[in-house]
Formats: C-alpha cells, sequence, structure tokens
C-alpha cells in the first residue's frame, strides 16, 4: 500500500470503456510525516476521495481488486482515506 496526497485530477474524455464514469485522481507518495516523496502517480478513485486528503492507494494486481475495478485496465486504485496517521519511532 501506499500513503499519497490527493493532488489533482485527470479528464480523459476518451478512454477504456470500463473506465467511464470512474473518477481519475493525480496523487503524489508522501511519508509517514506528510513529506512528499516519489513520483505523481495517476490512481481510479474507489472511496470519493478529494483534492487535499491523504489516501490509501494500492498497485498492480490489487488494484484491480479494488471495488468495481474486476477485469478493468487499472494500475492504480484509491481504496482508502486516512484520517490520521500514528508514527512511534524507535530510539537508537
Amino acid at each position: 500500500m501506499i500513503v499519497a496526497k490527493i493532488v489533482g485530477t485527470v479528464v480523459a474524455t476518451r478512454k477504456d470503456e470500463r473506465l467511464v464514469s470512474n473518477k481519475l485522481l493525480i496523487a503524489r507518495p508522501v511519508d509517514p510525516y506528510g513529506k512528499a516523496e516519489g513520483s505523481y502517480l495517476v490512481a481510479v478513485d474507489t472511496v470519493d476521495a478529494g483534492m487535499g486528503e491523504t489516501v490509501l492507494i494500492v498497485s498492480g494486481s490489487s488494484a484491480r481488486m479494488a471495488s468495481g475495478m474486476k477485469d478493468c485496465p487499472v494500475d492504480a486504485a484509491v481504496v482508502g482515506i486516512i484520517d490520521t496517521i500514528q508514527v512511534r519511532d524507535r530510539e537508537a
């Protein structure tokens, strides 16, 4: 799973018919503290996420197991909206 922040949307007037009526979001992976890391990715929204929200994303074959994505040509899907993250760092 990938923790990411929603930073934008994608509008595609022509796309695979199995993606019609699915919202496409641009997400930027973040570390547990919210600091951006890695490249942007486009993910299909399965949970009605919105701009600025921190989300959970699955990728690869797991994305096709998300709700309503069976047999869809997707590589990333938003499967959860994160309310809070708690990190307890261990001291060396």
